[in-house]
């Protein structure tokens, strides 16, 4: 397995937070329930708070998106 340098780390960390806040951005898919739909939001939300917390790991990063889907 390649490792990675922390540049790109925190790039493929960056992605990740933001693939939890365009899932939580599309909304509710149709063939989810609302109980699956609780989950994912709230798993999703503590991943990006998680993230969030992690201060100047993504320097230079826009955090904007994170922080709104967040709450």
């Amino acid at each position: 397995m390649l490792e990675l340098t922390t540049e790109q780390q925190v790039a493929k960390d960056y992605s990740a937070a933001m693939d939890s806040v365009n899932l939580l951005n599309a909304g509710k898919p149709e063939d989810m329930t609302d109980a699956e739909w609780t989950d994912t939001v709230a798993r999703n939300k503590e991943h990006l708070n998680i993230q969030l917390a992690k201060g100047d790991y993504y320097a230079g990063y826009d955090l904007t998106p994170l922080q709104a889907a967040a709450q």
